[in-house]
């Protein structure tokens, strides 16, 4: 068989090529004599059997380039014919400059970061927008309030702002206020991180979150908080620390997979004043309790638990409120969004009013020096113990300036020390070993 088949090669070429002179078309083309030309170079074609037609008249379809149409058909006819004698039928392989796409292959779908910044541009964020919109847009407003507040109290230093941008979405906005005549140092912060949770990490939020899916290996999340620290130079005024956060995981279609609410606030003083510690959680007393009645006495409990420099064996301060993923099985969403609203809006009354009570009060070098001692261990919780450091450490992309605001401007560790007997040094360290209830 593999004789013959030049054989049948050439005769099929033959028999096109016989059969095509016999087409008027290549009549005309294999007669055609090139006439004298005329000024305007127009070229005729004549036949035995028509007479060139008259100028002005249209004249007969022309064959486009006749002898390369003839050569591509004899050559694929050829082929044709080949294929069915060998049996090799099948297609020439696509070229591999431009692959055809699979079979029901799509284009990648947006990320929550893409989502969320089509919304605002097109909507902007009402109530029917997704929490994480509504969370951002509350957390950044309260922070305006609070920086407008806290600089009419300082007077004498503005906060530097300075805003920020994530590569993979989000960004935050940093408000530091140094050396003022008030704080040694006050920062109230916000910050949006949208990200890739790897499977050990879902693995691990678990625990606490069963609507996270076992079986995937990574998750998108979306993180919005708004952190707060502020360090009085007086030290008979207490410092004071917030925080409010949401986060939530999606689904690769963008839906929620996931969400909770976290967050509290807690006093730090070096000095204790009763009234001040009794006038601040009487003030988130109530705003739990427009809530539910049992917030209170539950997130106070573990504020203390959690506030607590465990290698010491005392609180950090003299507490506040503390809780940590409040989901679905808590209460609904809005309920929790209302609270965690509700609660953001007590700050400036459970604080202004301590902080303006102290912080012209006199003092002297000692008291000073016991004020950085209680720092020290306001810095060795926040970097052994702290989750929200330890998670903002960990996050790939974090602005560590941002995670790190909440340490003092200065701090102090002396080598064993102690306070003095019967001293209110002694008193407040008392206290920090075994918390009190205050309302």
């Amino acid at each position: 068989m593999a004789t013959m088949k030049p054989a049948i090669l050439d005769a099929a070429l033959r028999a096109c090529t016989r059969a095509q002179t016999r087409r008027p078309a290549f009549r005309n083309t294999a007669q055609y004599r090139p006439q004298v030309p005329c000024r305007t170079q127009r070229r005729c074609i004549s036949d035995d059997a028509r007479p060139p037609l008259p100028r002005g008249t249209p004249g007969p379809s022309k064959v486009v380039a006749p002898k390369t149409r003839l050569a591509v058909g004899v050559v694929f006819i050829g082929f044709l014919i080949y294929s069915m004698a060998t049996g090799d039928n099948q297609p020439p392989p696509p070229s591999t400059d431009a692959p055809l796409p699979r079979s029901g292959q799509q284009l990648d779908s947006p990320s929550i970061a893409d989502r969320d910044s089509l919304s605002k541009r097109e909507s902007g964020v009402t109530a029917r927008s997704p929490m994480r919109l509504r969370m951002e847009a509350f957390i950044k407003e309260t922070q305006q309030e609070i920086v407008r507040a806290l600089e009419a109290l300082d007077g004498s230093q503005r906060f530097q702002i300075d805003t920020w941008d994530r590569p993979n979405g989000g960004g935050g906005i940093s408000c530091v206020l140094q050396d003022g005549k008030v704080f040694d140092k006050a920062g109230v912060n916000t910050s949006v991180v949208y990200g890739t949770l790897p499977r050990a990490a879902i693995s691990k939020m678990r625990v606490n979150h069963k609507a996270l899916d076992p079986d995937v290996e990574s998750l998108e999340f979306f993180a919005a908080g708004l952190s707060l620290v502020l360090h009085p130079q007086n030290p008979m005024a207490p410092t004071v620390h917030l925080n409010y956060r949401y986060f939530e995981t999606a689904n690769q279609d963008g839906s929620t997979n996931a969400w909770w609410f976290g967050g509290g606030t807690d006093l730090t003083p070096s000095y204790l004043f009763d009234e001040d510690v009794i006038h601040f959680h009487r003030n988130i007393k109530e705003a739990c309790d427009a809530h539910d009645k049992d917030y209170y006495p539950r997130f106070k409990n573990w504020c203390d638990e959690y506030f607590s420099v465990k290698h010491r064996g005392e609180t950090r301060g003299v507490g506040g409120i503390f809780f940590d993923d409040l989901d679905e099985t808590e209460k609904d969403q809005e309920s929790l969004f209302a609270f965690v609203q509700t609660c953001l809006g007590a700050f400036l009354p459970s604080y202004l009013p301590i902080i303006e009570k102290r912080k012209d009060m006199p003092f002297v070098e000692k008291e000073k020096q016991w004020q950085q001692l209680r720092r020290g261990r306001y810095v060795e919780f926040n970097l052994v113990h702290d989750r929200g450091t330890a998670f903002g450490l960990n996050t790939p992309g974090a602005r560590i300036e941002s995670i790190l605001m909440s340490l003092p401007l200065t701090a102090r560790w002396q080598y064993q020390h102690e306070p003095e007997k019967g001293s209110r040094e002694e008193r407040l360290v008392n206290i920090l070993r075994k918390p009190i209830e205050w309302v």
